[in-house]
């Protein structure tokens, strides 16, 4: 069964071509006119995706070795997102199917994260805890079986990638801050800096990171450097990255495994964006060895926003027999469930 896949809920164009959930390619275009401002602006974002659909979706369709004839259906990202941008894909792929004569699947883009780790050889087992986290998003998942999920939790406020984003917007590192706080952290000293670390009351699984962000704020401010962060001796700013990742990952980590622990699941999934983050990953390996957890977590090219893990969630409901209404609308506040 070939089913396609696209996703433009935010500022990558994607388009995916499955084959019985199996990878045959996974066209990614980036979109870099967002860096100059810091962050997505959403109706530059729209043309972009209205620029590269054709392009990306016919890329994805020669790369995989099939013609669009041969496809079975066609999976577009409805939500959450852009509402624009999200207009662009499912649109398109509305259109598509209904030339070809071809189911339409209406997609969940946190879904689509969550089932990320599955285009891998090596996958989860049900039950798992799945931590989700990326620039908009950061939820804890207990996945009971295929499409039987509970939330346990998520972000209060700024979700962990937004956080990132605007520390790194604070000290003039660019956009996205994610991949640039990382790559600086990685020399610098996670004790440095006593940032804190925000658990909330005793018993919940959601998260807050406005409170680290606001820290680096203050320490900046107290500094002098805030309005110049050029004055930050390169080896300092290094330490104030890593100080402020080690805040934000300790509480990721922390709250993953207890929730692990109580469920006694013995997988546990990372998704998402910042689940690339390379401290992330060393965290997580270390409390899931100490407890006795199997880890997974993507490919970097699946942690960002693909065309790939919408395809394989449109595949796994396609042959549940699930199809979409042409009139479907793009919802940018759609529940994961």
């Amino acid at each position: 069964m070939f089913v396609l896949g696209i996703e433009t809920s935010c500022d990558e164009t994607s388009a995916a071509v499955l084959d019985d959930g199996r990878v045959k390619s996974n066209v990614i275009s980036s979109q870099l006119v967002h860096q100059k401002y810091g962050g997505v602006v959403p109706e530059l974002a729209s043309r972009a995706h209205q620029r590269m659909i054709i392009e990306v979706v016919d890329e994805a369709l020669r790369c995989s070795g099939i013609t669009k004839q041969q496809l079975h259906g066609i999976a577009a990202t409805q939500g959450p997102g852009l509402v624009g941008a999200l207009l662009v894909g499912l649109n398109f792929a509305k259109a598509m199917a209904y030339g070809l004569n071809i189911p339409f699947i209406a997609v969940n883009h946190m879904e689509g994260h969550l089932y990320s780790d599955f285009l891998m050889d090596d996958q989860p087992r049900f039950p798992f805890v799945s931590l989700i986290v990326s620039g908009g998003h950061t939820m804890l998942v207990h996945v009971r079986a295929p499409f039987d999920h509970q939330l346990l939790g998520q972000t209060r406020d700024d979700a962990a990638g937004e956080a990132f984003d605007k520390v790194a917007k604070m000290l003039k590192l660019g956009y996205p801050g994610g991949p640039i706080i990382d790559k600086n952290a990685a020399t610098g000293n996670p004790r440095a800096i006593r940032f804190p670390r925000t658990f909330l009351e005793e018993g919940t699984y959601d998260f807050s990171f406005s409170g680290v962000k606001t820290a680096v704020l203050y320490y900046l401010k107290k500094n002098g450097w805030l309005d110049d962060p050029e004055f930050i001796a390169p080896d300092h700013l290094n330490d104030i990255c890593a100080s402020f990742q080690e805040a934000v990952v300790e509480v990721l980590a922390r709250k993953t495994i207890e929730a692990a622990n109580e469920l006694r699941v013995k997988d546990v999934a990372l998704a998402g964006g910042v689940s690339a983050n390379s401290r992330l990953r060393s965290k997580m390996r270390e409390v899931c060895e100490k407890e006795g957890v199997r880890l997974f977590y993507p490919k970097p090219e699946y942690c960002m926003d693909n065309g790939a893990m919408i395809a394989y969630v449109g595949w796994l409901r396609l042959q549940r027999g699930f199809v979409s209404s042409n009139d479907l609308p793009a919802v940018a506040n759609l529940e994961l469930v």
